[in-house]
């Protein structure tokens, strides 16, 4: 798994190998067609954005470029860079996509037209605040953070993340190789150690809920979720 989103009415979105799966309260469904999920967002209620592999009987380029969904996952079309770039990192917000593919970290206001970016290292994973302005990528020496859309780049005196996430414009949730969680609530610069998801993260999502800071995260098989802040998770479980 990738990927994940918790959107606004408490559902839980999560890209894998083998597609999109969505967690709701009435149970787990696989959405859409079996396409390798290698990066993924969920920028703006009702958009996502992905990028990766198709499937068999998918009718989409390898690789896929970036892909566009505004129906929850059924079905997507191809916004550009389709046939040339694998996203393996992908962070958007209603203004701007980040990707990182082969050919280094590029940047879109529209996910269409793009223009390459100079980080000072390779990010493991990517994540930009909902106005666009701050970037957070991780990397086996430490996080990096950008102030201006990721054009300039200084190194984070914090934790060692894996990933990373915004919840609004100043709280950023980051989990580090061991699963401990990392909160920030001045976009990045600041952490404080909360709580851990119990295991190495593999995607990581937060959202603000009625002004409470939620977190989920997948480790292993299991998705998990805090409803206080990322000091204590729980298996998400059907509402």
């Amino acid at each position: 798994m990738h990927g994940v989103a918790l959107t606004d009415d408490g559902v839980v979105l999560v890209a894998s190998h083998e597609g999109l799966v969505r967690y709701a309260p009435d149970g787990m469904t696989s959405v859409g067609p079996t396409i390798d999920l290698m990066g993924f967002a969920a920028p703006e209620p009702g958009r996502l954005l992905a990028s990766g592999h198709p499937g068999p009987g998918a009718d989409l380029p390898e690789p896929m470029g970036l892909i566009e969904s505004t129906d929850g996952g059924e079905t997507w079309t191809v916004l550009s860079r389709g046939g040339r770039s694998d996203f393996h990192a992908l962070a958007a917000s209603s203004s701007v996509v980040l990707g990182f593919d082969a050919e280094g970290l590029w940047t879109s206001p529209d996910g269409r037209e793009w223009e390459a970016l100079d980080p000072p290292v390779a990010p493991y994973a990517l994540a930009v605040s909902p106005d666009g302005a701050t970037v957070l990528m991780t990397h086996q020496d430490g996080p990096q953070r950008s102030a201006d859309g990721g054009r300039t780049w200084e190194a984070v005196d914090g934790p060692l993340l894996q990933r990373v996430a915004f919840a609004d414009a100043g709280t950023a949730v980051g989990a580090a190789p061991d699963g401990s969680v990392h909160v920030s609530t001045d976009g990045g610069v600041t952490w404080e150690a909360r709580g851990s998801l119990g295991g190495p993260p593999e995607a990581l999502d937060a959202r603000l809920v009625d002004g409470a800071l939620h977190v989920v995260g997948i480790t292993g098989a299991r998705v998990v979720l805090s409803t206080d802040g990322g000091a204590g998770f729980a298996p998400f479980t059907f509402r």
